[in-house]
Parts: structure tokens; C-alpha cells; sequence
């Protein structure tokens, strides 16, 4: 804008009331001269008869909408100080004016804050408080980023559909040769074979689920048990292994109970029974997670993989998710070592598991924990009383938490 206004030459603009110059005066002053204007000098200071029509300017600049409100208020104070209400008369005869320094005076109180403002400022006062709240909360209960280290680690997956995993708890029931007790004699032994076989973890854990999702599905006689266990951990070694033992391998550790030919079409029937379905959420997957929230050392781990194995062998543990085993057996190993029960926040909010929801299945394997060396079935007991596995069987079991029936 310039000057002055379009249509009304006579009004000053906006614009010129900007700035360290009194323009807005100078504007003024030749506009009073046709109502016969005295110096100020002159001017009656008896004012108290008139009514004051004060125009603040601030000196802040705004833009848009308020610089067109402010703008209007402007020009509406000129026009009131172009046409200015007379104070009380005088002796003289002559009335009396009061014109005002639009830039000298000043009253921040007289110009009102935005509404906006105002609840611009109640909402950032507001989210200052639940900020501070919120690092209150965080300072009592701190909850680890375990994930942060793994963001460009494509193995460490973070969530897992374990649904995927679960067979029935009762699948046993419909197999007419064989029993549960047949089954732990198995799944012992295939933990023997995959340790002289120097195999990885978590090719044992996907044998055993291999075992067992496929006699869920079929029936098995009780002479080929012991094919469809070497043939589960072909499959997995092929699935998980760099460097696979060879078809030979498994027919000789099987003492030639079955031939090449057995191996090779059990393993087809196997596939096509579980769909080539062989990428599972296992309790090993869960627990190498579980581990970094517990903020493991060597010792935590090995115990932990120790007493999970035990629970491999009990047909009885089927009846609980892989996620729950896994957040049990760090939970019994916590307990095994600190002799009192240690369950974090960061576990906790990580495993979806609270201490309350781990005691059924911890108290389970604090007795298998106990009776490992014992009876028949000690494949897990001896592989763990080595220095490779750290002597995990020397910890004494977590017997406190049996009490709490």
C-alpha cells in the first residue's frame, strides 16, 4: 500500500505508521488546518471534560489476517483523531482538541492478545506438562530398546506369528502306535545325535517342531518313528545349516535301520504334509530376544538353553506357546542363579509376560530341572555337564518357587 489510502485520500495508511519516524504526526498536522489548529503549546490543558480515543501502534509487524485487523483499528483511530469530540469550552471561545502521538503513546494493556495466542499458549504450557510427566514415568520405570542394535539386521526379527508353530496339546492321543513316552525317548536321542553332529540351535529346535506337526498330521507306526526324526533333521539342517551331513550320515546313525530310499520318500511325505511350511517362530527364536531384554551374561544363557531343552523332551510342555516357554526358562534361570525372583520391566513390556503368567510353567521346569540327572532319559544333563555348555547342571535349582503353589 502506499501513503494513502484509494479511496479515501484523506486517511493515512497502515504502512506509514511502521518505523522509528513520527510520520503518522506529520501526516496529521496539515489535515487540522482547516479547523484553525493552535500549537500545542497553547492548547488548554484542561482536558478532563474530553473523551480520549488513544491508538496504540505496536511495533511488531504482523502479516495476513491480523495485519489487516490491525490496519483497520489504525485508520479507525485517525479518522477519530481527524474528527476529535471537543473538551468543555473555554473563555476564550475557542474549542479545545487533544491530538495524540500514536507512536509515543503506548499501552500494551489496551491492545488485547489474540484469541489464538491465547490457546496457543495454554496448548504448549499443557504439552510441556505431559512432556515432564511422561520423563517422570520413564525415570521410575525405564524401559530398554532392545532393537536398536538390530535395525539393519534382516535376522533379527522382531515379530513373530507363532500361531504358525503350536500343535495340539493332545495330538498324541490319536496316534494308535506310538505314545508320549515313545516320543520323549525320541526327541532325547535326537538331542544326542545333533550334538555329535556339531549342528546349530536352531536346527534342534526346528527338528523337534518338525516331529511334532507332522505326526499331528500322521500316523505313524511304531518301527518308523525313529526314520521320521532323522528325516525331520535332515529337513532342518537343509533349512538352517551352511554345510549339511549327508542322506549316509543319518542311515548310519540310525544303526541301518533304514535305507537310503526310506529317507529320501519319508522326507517327500513329510514336505507335502506340512506344505514345505518350514519358516516357524521356535522357542529358541523367542528366547534369543527375551535374552537381550534380561540383559544376559554367558552363564543366564546357558542355563537358560539348558532347562529349555529339558522341556523339549515332556510331550507335556506342548500345551504352551513357544513365546511362553521361552520367557519361562529365562525367568527359572534368573531365579536358579539369584536365588530370588527376577523379573524386569524391559522383559515384561518385550515379552507381552508378566511374573504372574510365567509361574505355572516355571514351577514345571524347576522339577525337570530337578530330576534331570535322574532316570532313563539324561541326554540334555550330560550334554550340559560339559565345559562346553559351562556345567549349566552344577546350578541348583529354583526350589522357592515350588512353595508359592
Amino acid at each position: 500500500m502506499g501513503g494513502t489510502n484509494e479511496n479515501n485520500p484523506g486517511l493515512i495508511g497502515p504502512s506509514n505508521f511502521q518505523g522509528g519516524s513520527r510520520m503518522g504526526v506529520s501526516k496529521i498536522m496539515p489535515q487540522m488546518a482547516n479547523h484553525h489548529r493552535r500549537a500545542l503549546s497553547t492548547i488548554n490543558q484542561n482536558t478532563m471534560g474530553a473523551t480520549l480515543y488513544p491508538c496504540v501502534v505496536r511495533k511488531r509487524e504482523f502479516s495476513g489476517e491480523h495485519a489487516a485487523k490491525l490496519g483497520s483499528k489504525q485508520q479507525h483511530c485517525l479518522e477519530e483523531t481527524k474528527n476529535p469530540v471537543p473538551s468543555a469550552p473555554n473563555p476564550s471561545g475557542l474549542r479545545d482538541y487533544t491530538v495524540i502521538d500514536v507512536e509515543e503513546y503506548e499501552d500494551p494493556s489496551d491492545v488485547s492478545v489474540p484469541m489464538f495466542v491465547k490457546h496457543t499458549e495454554a496448548m504448549l504450557d499443557e504439552i510441556d506438562l505431559m512432556e515432564e510427566v511422561e520423563m517422570e514415568d520413564v525415570a521410575e520405570v525405564p524401559i530398554l530398546d532392545i532393537d536398536s542394535s538390530d535395525t539393519k539386521n534382516p535376522l533379527a526379527v522382531v515379530e513373530k506369528i507363532e500361531g504358525s508353530s503350536c500343535v495340539s496339546p493332545n495330538y498324541i492321543t490319536h496316534q494308535f502306535d506310538i505314545n508320549d513316552k515313545m516320543r520323549a525317548i525320541l526327541i532325547d536321542w535326537l538331542i544326542e545325535v545333533h550334538y555329535k553332529f556339531e549342528l546349530m540351535d536352531e536346527t534342534l529346535f526346528l527338528t523337534i517342531n518338525l516331529v511334532d506337526r507332522f505326526l499331528e498330521r500322521h500316523t505313524v507306526a511304531r518301527k518308523r518313528l525313529q526314520l521320521v526324526g532323522v528325516t525331520a533333521m535332515l529337513l532342518a539342517c537343509k533349512y538352517e545349516e551352511v554345510s549339511v551331513p549327508f542322506v549316509e550320515d543319518f542311515v548310519l546313525i540310525s544303526d541301518k535301520a533304514y535305507t537310503r530310499r526310506d529317507v529320501l520318500d519319508m522326507e517327500k511325505l513329510m514336505v507335502n504334509t506340512l506344505q514345505f511350511n518350514m519358516s516357524v517362530p521356535t522357542p529358541y527364536v523367542f528366547m534369543r530376544r527375551f535374552l537381550k531384554a534380561a540383559q544376559s551374561d554367558k552363564k543366564l544363557e546357558l542355563l537358560s538353553s539348558f532347562i529349555i531343552e529339558l522341556c523339549l523332551v515332556e510331550y507335556e510342555m506342548l500345551k504352551f506357546p513357544p513365546s511362553l516357554l521361552a520367557a519361562a526358562a529365562i525367568y527359572t534361570a534368573q531365579c536358579s542363579l539369584y536365588k530370588s525372583k527376577q523379573w524386569s520391566k524391559t522383559s515384561e513390556w518385550h515379552s507381552n509376560y508378566s511374573e504372574h503368567q510365567l509361574l505355572e510353567c516355571s514351577r514345571l521346569m524347576v522339577t525337570f530341572h530337578q530330576k534331570a540327572g535322574s532316570g532313563k532319559l539324561t541326554g540334555v544333563y550330560r550334554k550340559y555337564s560339559t565345559s562346553k555348555f559351562g556345567y549349566a547342571t552344577n546350578s541348583e535349582p529354583a526350589l522357592f518357587l515350588l512353595d508359592l503353589w
